[in-house]
């Protein structure tokens, strides 16, 4: 009996091991469809990608070694376009321009969506809450050009800006905002902050609300008041919705277009010109390809370098 228990177990253990073989293979060939499947899934939005942002990426790339005005034959320069960018006062500028304005784009959104999200945090009715989120997050969801037409018409000398000011016995602060030149680039940044602020609420707020509750308890009980428990509780488990919110809004201020275009085109003078604007005007006005692709593939390169150390900062442990 022994050695025919014998048999029959090793024959179990080769139907075991057949059977194994059987489902690697089969495993590996419907595996194999499978991966197949899904890049054939991607196909139309990879083509997309390609057709729309690669193949003007790379275009704008070949564009910036030649000079050209979009019509007739184009002249080999090298890398002239790009020596003047840098060389250039006044596409400098608008470089420096864009960096000043991630204090209106960035850090005053995130300071107070950080103020708004704790006081929501702390309303006790649903119904309130939701209101809250909903009016801080509506400016987001209007398209820039709309705002900065709005926020042009309070800007104007007779607009809401100015009769506010009035109201409050401010006559001597009244002015033109956006034909000023040194406060022409700070009201514009504010149309930003106004835009931006709606979103960064509503990340750290989601952020909060991932926050352990026991967390604040524990603080409370410690003796830590508000500021405490923000500095020591809320800030450190917001470390990557502010991560994001940094991310979004540094690259809405570099890469700023529709809100500069609408409300001042750059002006006056220059006093707000940016490099998305910069960029339209040499294109398509100054029909300048060469140059204006230079400064497209800088600005690019210079977004990627700040955003990429922002994200190993923000990155959590």
């Amino acid at each position: 009996m022994s050695t025919v228990d014998s048999l029959v177990g090793d024959i179990d253990i080769a139907d075991e091991a057949t059977a194994a073989r059987r489902f690697s293979g089969l495993s590996r060939k419907y595996g194999a469809k499978a991966g197949w499947s899904g890049w054939l899934f991607a196909l139309p939005a990879l083509v997309m990608y390609a057709v729309f942002v690669l193949y003007p990426i790379l275009t704008s790339v070949q564009y910036s070694f030649y000079d050209w005005n979009g019509i007739g034959r184009a002249k080999w320069v090298g890398f002239d376009n790009y020596v003047e960018v840098f060389s250039d006062p006044r596409l400098l500028g608008s470089i420096g321009h864009a960096f000043f304005l991630i204090i209106f784009f960035t850090v005053l959104p995130i300071l107070i969506g950080l103020l708004v999200a704790s006081v929501v945090r702390e309303i006790a009715s649903k119904l309130v809450s939701a209101a809250a989120r909903t009016i801080m997050f509506l400016p987001y969801i209007i398209p820039g050009a709309a705002a900065a037409i709005a926020w042009t018409w309070m800007y104007t000398p007779n607009g809401a800006v100015n009769q506010l000011l009035s109201a409050f016995g401010l006559e001597s602060w009244t002015k033109a905002w956006l034909g000023d030149f040194t406060w022409a680039l700070p009201a514009v940044g504010f149309i930003g902050t106004w835009v931006l602020t709606g979103l960064c609420t509503l990340l750290l707020l989601s952020g909060i609300g991932k926050i352990d509750a026991t967390l604040y308890e524990a603080a409370a009980l410690d003796g830590a008041g508000r500021w405490k428990q923000f500095r020591t509780v809320t800030l450190p488990g917001l470390k990557a919705e502010i991560g994001v919110c940094v991310t979004i809004t540094v690259i809405a201020a570099l890469a700023s277009f529709d809100i500069v275009f609408m409300s001042t085109q750059g002006g006056p003078g220059r006093a707000t010109m940016v490099p998305g604007v910069e960029v339209y005007q040499l294109g398509f006005t100054e029909s300048r390809i060469g140059t204006a692709s230079a400064l497209a593939i800088v600005l690019a390169l210079l977004i990627l370098a700040v955003i990429i150390p922002l994200q190993r900062l923000f990155r959590e442990k």
